[in-house]
């Protein structure tokens, strides 16, 4: 049995109706999920980037010292 109560039986039934009301959608629904995640983990980078860029301005170098 596997989640909300439904068996693979059942599960297999559902998929099957799915792709036929939306198969033609589908592919695009997929690119949209895709490039969404994509874009999600740039704005990770981005936000853990700007976040080192901020610590790394804050502290002095200090090997850098000039006499």
């Amino acid at each position: 049995m596997f989640g909300f109560g439904l068996g693979p039986m059942e599960l297999i039934i559902v998929a099957g109706i799915v792709l036929l009301l939306f198969g033609t959608r589908l592919p695009r629904v997929m690119r949209s999920l895709g490039e969404g995640i994509v874009e999600f983990k740039r704005g990770i980078n981005s936000s853990e980037e700007d976040r080192i860029s901020q610590s790394a301005g804050q502290n002095p170098d200090t090997t850098n010292n000039q006499d």
